[in-house]
């Protein structure tokens, strides 16, 4: 990346200019017009707030019985200073009034006026200086999570209110104290230190003493049947819940889960110079949790599948735990310490939490490769939505909180860290580190917007950060770039390279790439300082001509780089994992944009790569682009022709193959692509025998994903494949979620509509990785004929979905739902709904149009296929 020079006085007016929006002003003057009273927490009722109300703490109680369905009663005290009082205080309740029961201000009862999800307080209620709010009411239901033997909170971003009333919003920062009581025989965790706990009448009260000062997004407990750990690492006490059963997992796993956690809080206590600064650092494990992990202070959330692994994990699964671990104990500094004043700015604490994530890793695991793992980890994932007609910059306006689980996705999680690696390596990482260290000390235990960011970055660099800004911050897109080459005998004497939008208006991303000339017994490394519409590479000019060019070999630029389609099998035979990687990233985007490759020459190219990749990694990437272009790309004749001899070479490559891990997933590979007879009585024999091929390590988990293949294709076993699976399962909350899946993959038609039906009620949704699992079966290429019927009632749910779900939900829905099809008709049913709706909500239109797009790509591929 390549940013231009100018003076620093030029350099503060443009960025107060480039971005001073609503969201970053200064403590307001209180409004004079009255606030409306209107759903959500708006922009303007939070900026009133903010500069009406401080010194904010909630003191919770709420009694919680062993039935699922019963209601818990609940009583809250907020205490805080008011500064003014010219306005009726609105206090945020996404719930039915009838749950409120009492109301007391300043200890005054009032009647209770709920409307629009707020309560509202009158101002005769309340006095300049301290006030106290009282309330009785039953807690929401909606973001407990409630199972039979447990639960937790979710309360990201704006679902604290909906379990309490509370001033929902990241920049009322507050205190939380929580009495809990529970059943007897129940664990309890919360953010601050446990104080006691009291036994009476076969329940026990857990009393919780203040938390540190946090936003309410972060407040959490959860309580139930869990096993509590406790250890000391490195001088730190830790607590760890979970409900994990099997040994094996457990003797496996649970020494690198503490260490992981010491490791990177050493980690972070050195790069920021901060000590860890809260009181307590537990974490917990939680079956089918609906993200890899959530960062409450004092009780981080993990989904428990991340964290146990067992004897047949590969090496993605394994960089996967340490990544999540490291991603949310940097959240304790960068969200938690610091967080976003609002939550158009939610992106910073997760491009934040995962670029140091990803320089934790590489110091935590041995061996690892950060350039690999950074490259096939971020890259493609933000390919995914960035070249979509429903693309969105990283960051967005927001004018209402309650659209703000809108704003979450890929671009937040892969953009971000592309971006935040081109800003170090356009600063230096020395500057950068300074920049942060300085911020986090700034506004510890406070809020902070991404301009005030810049302005202190700014202070440690002498480049113009605004063209930089612009295009990779504040747009959306990526750069396509072209190229062309001169020589004269055997030399180079020219190399033009050039960049585009590849749709919307023109712009420039300034960033740094590198252009590789492979030969025959060499690669030389040219780099690209890319700030211009094009550049000529003088560098390279005089070098010897190669055998062919590879854009981006060192996989640190953003785009659509163009292929040498000279010499296209040589890849294979380049030593830098990295170079393979960027290769084939190269080639796949290519391919989906319909130049230089096409959709079958590009899956021949990966056969015959099969015994030549040797890097796991680069294996896991080259494997699931053959899926997507075996099940997407090819028309139904051709796939099943080509089915027996891409088995062959699969089963062939994996036996062939020394690595455990590389043959675990060669083997799921296999699994995944399978169609013919033979290959289906394979599968079959291996998983009714629990005898895995020589060399793969196959576990519980894996046999399970056997049996759901092998329903999936309707094979004929002697007796249920299913039913016997969930016998042979120990775990309870696996063997339920293994029957939650089953009547999605029943062989009748009308158990997967009855299935379907059933999620149009919320509660059968609350499982929501089990959901989304269930729809991706329903819409298998194998079961779309009889499943297209869902498509338009899955997208007519979706508004309803955005309420109920939680923050990843909606995208995983359409996702699973349109992921697969390739279908004309599906195409036709996505672009008649979104122009007969005008009108419909721009977040869920764009979330629409990037799952939709491999369906709208695959039509354009597969009618170039067609065509004479």
């Amino acid at each position: 990346m390549k940013m231009f020079l100018t003076s620093r006085p030029a350099l503060a007016l443009l960025l107060s200019l480039v971005f001073c929006t609503t969201s970053c002003k200064k403590e307001l003057a209180p409004a004079t017009a009255a606030l409306p009273a209107e759903t959500g927490v708006s922009l303007a009722l939070a900026e009133y707030r903010k500069a009406a109300i401080s010194q904010l703490s909630y003191a919770l109680e709420l009694q919680i019985p062993a039935e699922k369905a019963a209601p818990i009663a609940a009583s809250e005290r907020i205490t805080f200073t008011l500064h003014h009082n010219e306005q009726p205080l609105q206090l945020d309740f996404k719930e039915e009034s009838s749950l409120l029961h009492q109301l007391e201000v300043n200890g005054q009862l009032l009647p209770l006026d709920h409307r629009q999800e707020h309560i509202h307080i009158p101002t005769q209620a309340l006095q300049p200086g301290t006030n106290t709010i009282d309330i009785r009411f039953t807690a929401g239901n909606l973001s407990l999570n409630r199972n039979e033997d447990y639960l937790y909170t979710l309360l990201v971003p704006d679902r604290a209110r909906t379990l309490f009333p509370v001033f929902d919003q990241p920049n009322l920062k507050a205190s939380f104290s929580l009495s809990l009581t529970v059943p007897e025989h129940w664990q309890a965790l919360a953010n601050g230190p446990l104080q006691d706990s009291t036994l009476h009448k076969g329940q026990k009260t857990y009393h919780f003493a203040p938390s540190d000062t946090i936003s309410t997004y972060l407040f959490s407990f959860a309580a139930g049947r869990f096993e509590k750990l406790s250890r000391q690492v490195a001088g730190r006490s830790m607590h760890f819940y979970h409900r994990e059963t099997d040994a094996d997992k457990l003797r496996l796993s649970l020494n690198p889960i503490f260490q992981l956690h010491a490791d990177a809080l050493q980690f972070m206590e050195e790069y920021t110079g901060i000590p860890y600064p809260f009181q307590k650092f537990d974490f917990i494990a939680l079956p089918d949790f609906q993200y890899g992990g959530m960062e409450h202070v004092g009780a981080i959330d993990y989904k428990a599948s991340t964290l146990f692994l067992d004897a047949g994990a590969t090496k993605d699964q394994e960089i996967g735990r340490a990544n999540l671990i490291a991603h949310e104990t940097a959240h304790m500094w960068f969200g938690d310490l610091v967080t976003m004043d609002w939550f158009n700015d939610v992106w910073m604490k997760e491009v934040f939490a995962n670029f140091m994530a990803d320089k934790i890793s590489q110091q935590s695991l041995e061996g690892s490769n950060y350039g690999l793992k950074f490259l096939i980890s971020h890259t493609p994932a933000a390919y995914g939505v960035d070249r979509t007609q429903g693309a969105n910059p990283i960051r967005q306006p927001l004018e209402n909180l309650q659209e703000a689980g809108s704003l979450y996705g890929a671009i937040i999680y892969h953009k971000a860290p592309i971006m935040m690696r081109q800003l170090e390596r356009l600063m230096g990482e020395e500057a950068l580190r300074q920049g942060l260290r300085e911020y986090l000390s700034t506004y510890a235990y406070g809020n902070a917007s991404w301009p005030q960011l810049i302005d202190i970055l700014d202070a440690v660099t002498p480049l113009d950060l605004k063209a930089w800004n612009q295009v990779w911050v504040n747009e959306p897109g990526r750069p396509v770039f072209d190229w062309e080459l001169r020589s004269s005998g055997d030399r180079i004497t020219e190399l033009l390279i050039s960049q585009k939008a590849e749709s919307g208006p023109d712009r420039l991303w300034p960033q740094y790439f590198d252009v590789a000339l492979v030969y025959a017994d060499t690669v030389l490394h040219y780099p690209v300082q890319m700030n211009q519409p094009q550049l000529r590479l003088k560098t390279i000019e005089g070098a010897k001509k190669p055998l062919y060019v590879l854009f981006n070999a060192s996989g640190e630029g953003y785009g659509v780089f163009p292929v040498d389609t000279r010499n296209p099998a040589t890849p294979f035979g380049l030593s830098d994992p990295v170079a393979r990687a960027s290769a084939y990233i190269n080639l796949y985007e290519n391919m989906l944009n319909g130049r230089s490759v096409a959709p079958r020459q590009l899956l021949d190219l990966y056969r015959s790569g099969l015994r030549q990749e040797s890097e796991e990694l680069n294996l896991k990437l080259l494997t699931e682009q053959m899926s997507d272009l075996y099940w997407r790309l090819l028309p139904a004749a051709e796939r099943q022709a080509l089915a027996p001899q891409l088995e062959e070479e699969l089963w062939q490559a994996m036996r062939d193959n020394k690595d455990p891990n590389a043959k675990k997933l060669l083997f799921k590979a296999y699994q995944s692509m399978a169609l013919s007879t033979e290959a289906k009585n394979r599968l079959y024999t291996l998983w009714e025998s629990e005898k895995a091929p020589v060399g793969v390590v196959l576990t519980e988990d894996d046999y399970t994903a056997l049996a759901l293949a092998l329903v999936l294709r309707e094979y004929p076993a002697p007796s249920p494949i299913l039913e016997r699976q969930i016998s042979r399962i120990p775990n309870p909350d696996r063997k339920k979620r293994l029957q939650f899946l089953s009547p999605a993959l029943s062989k009748k038609a009308a158990d997967r509509d009855a299935f379907f039906a059933s999620l149009r009620d919320a509660a059968n949704r609350e499982k929501e990785a089990w959901v989304a699992t269930a729809l991706g079966y329903l819409h298998h290429p194998l079961r779309q004929e009889t499943s297209r019927h869902y498509l338009l009632q899955s997208l007519e749910l979706l508004e309803e979905i955005q309420q109920t779900g939680d923050i990843f939900f909606p995208y995983a829905w359409l996702q699973a739902t349109f992921g697969a099809y390739t279908r004309p008709e599906a195409d036709r049913l996505v672009r008649s709904f979104l122009e007969e709706r005008p009108q419909y909500n721009p977040r869920l239109r764009a979330k629409i149009l990037q799952a939709a797009d491999g369906l709208f790509r695959a039509q354009q591929l597969l009618e170039a296929q067609n065509k004479p």
